[in-house]
């Protein structure tokens, strides 16, 4: 982007200290404020008192669960913020673009895209041209199918899904893509909780969180690491003040302090609009940038000691001899523990740490959450690996009020990985499917988000369907993504709103508009309801209530199947396109039009496919839906490789910086859901009207010759000596480590090298880039 546009937005930026709380009154008063601005009184008032409830639709924003008696009021600030974005009164139809060139639109900042409004009418961009223009429903699908059945083989398409995508979309999808022939299943979860899923595949089982939200609030000692319940998962502030008022203790984890988990204003109480609300926190550990996987080797090491002095008081002797295997190897690496090396990666005094080991001695139940702070390293899977070793050695897997708690960003991002989406699928999925839909799957492996930039780059991939999402703001090193994008032949977005994406076209490119999860879903066997699954293995329905914002608009189901009908023709055709094309035609004698007629048959098919689902339809009409399988909380079974829960061993290391350098952490603002911003206030970290801010502790910022309010180009320091670039950022600062930074991400993506990824999971390291300073200006400093 110009540094001039950069520099626009931010001209009015200004900083106050930082609040101390999170939620009450203010919350209220912006979220209501917000409601009215985008969609108006009457539609908040039509639309807020269904949000989150038995019979209405489910918030579009993150996925933490609903409480099994919900509250008239049940959503917080972001959820108001992100249901007004959807049922905003503004538009983007074919006269908008007919106004504003491409070249005009890729000018613009996020914000300015984000806030356009809703697309009204599938657009095309074709080859060569400046301006998008509006296309036929049937023209776009022909188009799309033309490119797809044009491909030397499947696997130069790739099939993009985002989490907002509703299980029946995501089933369908899925179907679709394997039926064309690739498993290119990349998702939006190869960015955010990978090393989450690998890490508890190898450990328990199963990639998915252990506990409930009952769990949560009956625990004994809650620890909270890497990450911002109070911005990102608001609405897990009530669990935790539920658990507190239960006896629990809370400890934060993480670099920087949080509102939310210093004090909890809960607007849904009298003590918490006219009081003082509840403090959360107990203990807050700040430690360094990545220093987490040494903090939990030295918690399990002060454990171990603990057991030794006192045989028989500190372990689950009988858990661990029961239920788990590796312990003496690990228990052994660990005997060599080296502290001074702890003490350096954590920057934690070593009684910081005994008091937390004491804490966890205490508590009979403990649970353990985090979220993309853990994540996004190179060592985020081993990082996890030794919470769940941590977890197990007090047998806290498997009973309640304890366990692991990967707390998942968008609302249905985990079912979708639970309805295939996927690149290295299981063979008894595939089997399953086979049996389901008649045809064969594809079985090699397909390319997760990383190396589908990598294809794209390279000319391997060709074509890119993203079903939601919004790929070229979220995907790492933004200036290679938005090249291989370009790249391409043809890309798609179905889309509900105007973003990055669309202005980082292919040769070609379509935006296919679809309905929002807000919306009345109308086919021709009546108005349909879609379910998702949350953080917790919940799933329930969701039934939208307004009316679309264009009689254009059409369901992502919908846009599925007439698609897959486009590319793989008419039932009876029968296997076998041209020799040397991609039209496999798998999926041909497979009833689409009755699918997207009614989502009944789809979730037929679910169950058919997709264990735990048996029942689906009836589960579905059960206040609050009903809860998935998870063997180890069932009943600690461990569906490991050997059968059993597994301490495995890692090597102690951490993210460090040459001299001059720092560890940036990318986050996001208060004003904002992953990609979408909604404002450009970070209240809670007390910066306003501006996004382009880096936070560095004062000490940093004196030692390396800079002041507060100086103006300052961020440079990447990769290991593949490319330089890396964010422009124009303001110097404050705020209590965090020294040697550390932090600063909104996607306007750092750019500095995550595409090749800086976690072991094991190959997910982009957003959270431990080293970056230098580079001064461009001098400014007032900051108010």
């Amino acid at each position: 982007m110009p540094r001039e546009s950069t520099n626009a937005e931010d001209r009015k930026l200004h900083v106050e200290p930082p609040h101390r709380y999170a939620a009450g009154v203010e919350a209220v008063a912006i979220a209501l404020r917000y409601a009215q601005k985008q969609m108006g009184v009457a539609h908040a008032v039509k639309t807020l008192p269904r949000l989150n409830q038995p019979g209405g639709f489910d918030c579009p924003g993150c996925a933490w669960p609903d409480p099994r008696k919900t509250h008239a009021a049940e959503f917080c600030e972001n959820g108001v913020k992100a249901v007004s974005e959807e049922a905003t009164r503004k538009r983007v139809d074919p006269a908008f673009f007919a106004r504003h060139s491409v070249t005009e639109l890729a000018g613009w900042t996020d914000f300015q895209l984000g806030q356009s409004g809703r697309v009204t009418h599938p657009m095309v961009l074709r080859e060569g041209a400046t301006h998008y223009e509006p296309i036929a429903w049937d023209d776009a699908f022909a188009l799309i199918a033309d490119e797809l059945n044009g491909l030397a083989t499947p696997d130069e398409a790739i099939f993009y899904t985002s989490g907002r995508t509703s299980n029946e979309a995501a089933f369908a999808y899925q179907a679709f893509v394997r039926a064309f022939g690739t498993n290119n299943l990349p998702d939006c979860s190869n960015m955010c909780h990978e090393s989450s899923g690998v890490a508890l595949t190898e450990t328990i089982g199963i990639g998915k969180g252990s506990v409930t939200l009952e769990d949560v609030e009956a625990a004994d000692l809650l620890i909270v690491v890497g990450q911002n319940p109070g911005t990102n998962h608001p609405r897990m502030l009530s669990s935790l003040e539920a658990a507190k008022r239960n006896g629990a203790k809370i400890v934060s984890v993480n670099p920087l302090p949080e509102a939310g988990l210093i004090r909890f204003r809960n607007p849904q109480k009298p003590s918490g609009v006219v009081g003082h609300g509840t403090a959360l926190a107990d203990r807050w550990l700040q430690l360094n940038v990545n220093g987490d996987l040494a903090l939990f080797q030295a918690l399990s090491r002060l454990l171990l000691d603990a057991e030794d002095a006192a045989p028989g008081t500190v372990l689950d002797r009988d858990f661990i001899d029961a239920h788990t295997d590796g312990f003496e190897a690990w228990s052994q690496a660990l005997a060599a523990l080296d502290w001074d090396a702890v003490l350096a990666a954590t920057g934690l005094a070593r009684a910081e740490i005994e008091a937390l080991a004491r804490m966890a001695i205490a508590s009979e139940r403990t649970v353990v959450c985090w979220a993309m702070g853990i994540t996004q390293h190179k060592n985020a899977v081993a990082t996890i690996r030794e919470i769940v070793s941590f977890l197990l050695l007090r047998g806290n897997i498997g009973r309640p009020g304890a366990g692991v708690c990967p707390v998942r960003g968008h609302s249905n991002v985990q079912g979708d990985r639970t309805m295939g989406i996927y690149e290295k699928p299981a063979p008894a999925f595939l089997d399953r499917l086979r049996a389901a839909f008649g045809f064969e799957p594809p079985r090699e492996h397909g390319l997760d988000s990383v190396e589908a930039i990598r294809a794209m780059r390279d000319g391997h991939g060709k074509v890119f369907f993203a079903m939601g999402g919004n790929f070229a703001a979220a995907a790492p090193d933004t200036e290679a993504t938005a090249a291989a994008l370009r790249n391409c032949r043809l890309t798609v977005q179905v889309s509900t709103k105007l973003n990055r994406s669309h202005v980082v076209p292919g040769r070609a490119a379509l935006i296919l508009p679809t309905l929002g999860r807000t919306e009345v879903d109308m086919r021709a066997r009546g108005a349909q309801v879609v379910t998702v699954e949350d953080s917790m293995g919940m799933v329930h329905h969701s039934r939208g209530t307004l009316e679309p914002a264009s009689d254009q608009l059409i369901s992502e189901v919908a846009i599925v199947c007439r698609l897959a009908r486009a590319v793989l023709g008419p039932a009876g055709v029968g296997d076998g396109a041209d020799a040397g094309g991609a039209g496999v035609r798998a999926g041909a004698d497979v009833p689409w039009e009755a699918l997207a007629d009614d989502y009944r048959e789809i979730r037929s098919l679910i169950e058919q496919t997709v264990p735990g689902f048996e029942r689906f339809e009836a589960r579905i009409a059960q206040p609050g839906g009903f809860a998935l399988p998870h063997p180890p909380r069932d009943s600690r079974t461990f569906p490991t490789t050997t059968g059993k829960a597994r301490f495995l061993v890692n090597p102690l290391t951490h993210a460090s910086a040459p001299t001059g350098a720092l560890i940036l952490q990318t986050l996001r603002s208060h004003d904002q859901y992953n990609t979408t911003i909604y404002g450009l206030n970070d209240r809670y970290r007390g910066v306003k009207a501006g996004r382009r801010v880096v936070f560095l502790n004062a000490a940093d910022i004196a030692e390396l010759g800079f002041a507060e309010g100086d103006v300052v180009d961020l440079v990447g320091e990769a290991a593949d000596g490319v330089e890396r670039l964010a422009e124009r950022f303001r110097v404050v600062a705020y209590d965090t480590p020294r040697g550390s930074a932090a600063a909104y991400y996607p306007e750092t993506n750019p500095l995550v090298p595409l090749d800086s990824t976690a072991d094991g999971s190959n997910q982009p390291a957003s959270k431990s880039v080293v970056v230098r300073l580079r001064r461009i200006a001098s400014s007032t400093p900051a108010s």
